[in-house]
């Protein structure tokens, strides 16, 4: 798998997450827990793309 193919997959699941945390946060039922388990792992997959966008610019410069 490519370094942009990685990347692209990465962001699709971000923007996945965001999706459900915002349907999650819409139902007022949904445990609070369940949206900082949401949120905690929305935060790890841009801390992902953003250091392997950074690896990779460094590799290229």
């Amino acid at each position: 798998m490519s370094l942009q193919t990685h990347l692209s997959e990465l962001e699709r699941k971000h923007e996945a997450l965001e999706r459900e945390i915002q349907d999650a946060i819409s139902h007022p039922s949904t445990d609070d827990l369940r949206i900082v388990e949401l949120k905690r792992r929305k935060l790890h997959l841009k801390d992902e793309i953003n250091r392997l966008r950074t690896s990779s610019t460094r590799v290229v410069h």
